[in-house]
């Protein structure tokens, strides 16, 4: 049965007309009811109008607090753009929309007709790379949310076998190193765009000429806050080339191209993608389990994947897993936020979860030290910049997931600590995109879809929720300032927190 809990909220969950939202859960809600596009939701209505792959994932996690049945279309709406191949595209375009409003828009991507060989899908138009495998943990999250509701419809039933797929298509055609990885073969795949991690294998890529493409993103976000135009003439040319070879993966038999043009020239294996993958094989266990089927192979299937994860990119004397340059060799010794993602994994060994939590809130990431929130890349890092998209800032995805994993290995304290700092960054950034991690000061876009949606899971999903589901101040007084440490003691303690690691024999 749907509910909800604010004052001013509907059955639906919508915030009734002309009453200002009051707490901090009915806020949220407005938000997700103002990116709603009657099937699916989108992350925000200037800078991304389309419908985005782990974004929805993310939504439906924290629509299902407020309306299942809608948490389901979401997930449904999604996967009706789903590839012959399995592939479950990272953007799924709504015709709607003026081609000049995104970019790459629909004529860049052609995936009915480069596609056509994966099974693109001909009546819809989508992008041809993909996102992270959040999607089986989001739909298992919803049935639970109201199982009647989703035995009813059938939810598990008719979403179980595209899952499947999906999960298919990354375990078998982009095991592109041998290993028993998912690998990535574009910066937007592994969600963190212009992440320092990327910067030595794109390095190698020969960017588009600039004049043959136009960044819509400058038009609604602040340059310094964006991904270089270098960078973007990278992603631009890595997903010209991958087009140009019809979206042929290397395990597909599609030898990797020869310098740095074609499908193949980056193959980047990351921990956060395939913690993502593992998890949510897990969750696809539960889901047959829920379908009358055994979810032992499944399991299994996680718990090799979790192993591969330790064989491959874990490295004991940083503490932390490292992306793996699948093409140039090597793992790729920087610190981003997404090495501390396998946190989220049951069988992570115990020694590899404590040397993880010294590394989150070691010098780092200062995490509950130097900041409140995990920021995207090193603090320490010579690439680190607070505003710069995935080149610093906190997110509150990733966020939300290391929360996730501090609770799993009993870390309840610290858990508690980063769920408060989270509603308080969505509470006074007006649910931002991503934020400084040293003020809390909102960078990108605001509304955005997944921050109002893991803030009320965080209020909803939690234990410890308030009683009325209030966080922060109300709307029309005055906020608490960001109670973070401020920005020159946080690097300042950075500073010191390295120091005194590098005399503990502690790891760059």
């Amino acid at each position: 049965m749907e509910h909800t809990t604010g004052r001013h909220a509907t059955a639906s969950g919508a915030v009734r007309r002309g009453q200002p939202p009051d707490t901090l859960r009915e806020r949220a809600v407005e938000v997700l009811d103002a990116n709603w596009t009657g099937a699916s939701t989108v992350p925000s209505r200037t800078l991304y109008p389309h419908q985005w792959s782990w974004d929805s994932a993310f939504i439906a996690i924290g629509l299902r607090h407020v309306s299942p049945a809608r948490a389901q279309c979401e997930l449904e709406t999604l996967l009706r753009a789903q590839w012959g191949d399995g592939r479950i595209p990272h953007i799924v375009f709504n015709p709607d929309i003026a081609l000049d409003a995104y970019f790459p828009s629909p004529d860049f991507w052609r995936s009915s007709t480069a596609g056509r060989g994966a099974g693109a899908p001909a009546a819809v138009q989508t992008s041809g790379i993909v996102q992270p495998p959040v999607h089986a943990l989001a739909a298992w999250l919803v049935h639970r949310a109201d199982p009647a509701l989703s035995r009813s419809r059938g939810f598990l039933h008719r979403v179980y076998p595209a899952l499947a797929a999906w999960h298919r298509y990354l375990l078998h055609r982009r095991d592109l190193g041998g290993g028993g990885l998912a690998s990535v073969v574009h910066p937007w795949e592994q969600g963190m765009d212009n992440s320092p991690c990327w910067d030595a294998p794109l390095s190698r890529i020969t960017p588009a000429e600039p004049r043959t493409f136009r960044r819509a993103d400058l038009t609604h976000g602040a340059a310094g806050d964006r991904p270089t135009d270098l960078d973007y003439g990278r992603y631009v040319r890595l997903a010209m080339d991958y087009r140009d070879g019809r979206y042929a993966d290397a395990a597909d038999g599609a030898a990797p191209a020869g310098g740095d043009r074609g499908a193949g020239a980056f193959a980047v294996e990351d921990p956060s993608f395939n913690a993502l993958l593992a998890a949510s094989e897990h969750a696809l266990a539960r889901i047959a389990g829920e379908l009358g089927a055994t979810g032992t192979a499944r399991h299994a299937r996680a718990q090799r994947l979790t192993a591969a994860l330790v064989e491959r990119l874990w490295d004991p004397a940083a503490g932390m897993f490292f992306c793996r340059d699948v093409r140039g060799g090597g793992l790729v010794r920087e610190y981003g936020v997404s090495g501390l993602i396998p946190l989220i994994l049951p069988a992570l060994p115990r020694e590899v979860v404590g040397r993880l939590l010294d590394t989150a809130s070691g010098p780092h990431f200062g995490l509950g030290r130097a900041v409140r929130l995990a920021p995207s890349y090193d603090l320490l890092g010579p690439a680190f910049d607070p505003h710069r998209y995935w080149r610093g800032p906190a997110w509150f995805n990733t966020n939300w997931l290391l929360e996730r994993g501090l609770r799993l290995h009993g870390e309840h304290a610290r858990a508690a600590r980063l769920r408060a700092a989270l509603l308080d960054a969505a509470d006074t950034s007006d649910f931002a995109e991503y934020v400084d991690p040293y003020t809390g000061a909102g960078c990108g876009a605001r509304g955005f879809g997944w921050t109002a949606a893991l803030t009320l899971d965080l209020l909803d999903g939690h234990p410890a929720r308030d009683a009325d589901g209030r966080a922060g101040a109300r709307r029309g007084r005055p906020r608490a300032a960001w109670t973070g440490v401020p920005e020159a003691a946080g690097r300042a303690e950075s500073r010191e927190l390295g120091r005194r690691g590098r005399r503990e024999g502690t790891s760059r």
